[in-house]
């Protein structure tokens, strides 16, 4: 008894035919899968791993001129006075214009240090907005100037909570001395124009 095949085997130009089809079928899935195949992950750069940051001034500031503005607690008043470090005791102090100590900072306890500005509208500016002709309000609003802050975060162990310690700053210069110094003597990590305490494990 013989057995019959239900579909033929193709023959002359089906067979070219199917050969032609195959090949354009496998070259197209070469196509469009060998980009997943053959790239490689790259891993993802963090910023502190990044070689593009400016060079840290080489004298840095030993006492920074400042205007506290508030964020420690018990001290809500705006005061002049100066930040001071204490090497001895690890820590930064804020004394007041006749040299007496306000208020420490533990180094151990300083998370994040970094800058701000903020734009606000300059004396000259709200005297010419001050004057009574048409269009001087308008003009002295554009009249602005930079307000340089240095803004400390850390945890107050006393109370068991989070601050953030505002000072102002005269010029942009002071500022970024004043945060290299806040973090080369606190041993902080550096990240861009700031620095951290990386959280223990």
């Amino acid at each position: 008894m013989t057995l019959k095949s239900q579909t033929p085997w193709p023959k002359g130009p089906d067979i070219l035919r199917s050969m032609k089809r195959n090949l354009i079928l496998a070259t197209l899935a070469v196509l469009l899968f060998a980009p997943a195949l053959f790239s490689q992950i790259r891993p993802v750069e963090r910023a502190e791993d990044t070689q593009a940051e400016s060079p840290i001034p080489e004298n840095l500031p030993e006492t920074i001129e400042t205007e506290y503005q508030g964020g420690v607690f018990g001290f809500s008043e705006k005061e002049k006075g100066i930040l001071k470090f204490d090497m001895t005791n690890e820590r930064l102090f804020f004394a007041d214009e006749a040299g007496k100590e306000r208020f420490s900072i533990p180094f151990e306890v300083i998370k994040v240090v970094y800058p701000s500005q903020q734009k606000v509208r300059s004396g000259t500016g709200r005297a010419v907005g001050a004057i009574p002709l048409p269009g001087a309000s308008i003009a002295g609003l554009f009249m602005k100037k930079k307000k340089n802050y240095l803004v400390i975060q850390y945890e107050d162990i006393d109370v068991d909570v989070e601050g953030s310690a505002n000072f102002l700053v005269d010029t942009a210069d002071l500022l970024t001395g004043a945060i290299h110094a806040i973090g080369q003597n606190a041993e902080m990590n550096r990240r861009g124009d700031s620095y951290f305490r990386k959280r223990s494990p």
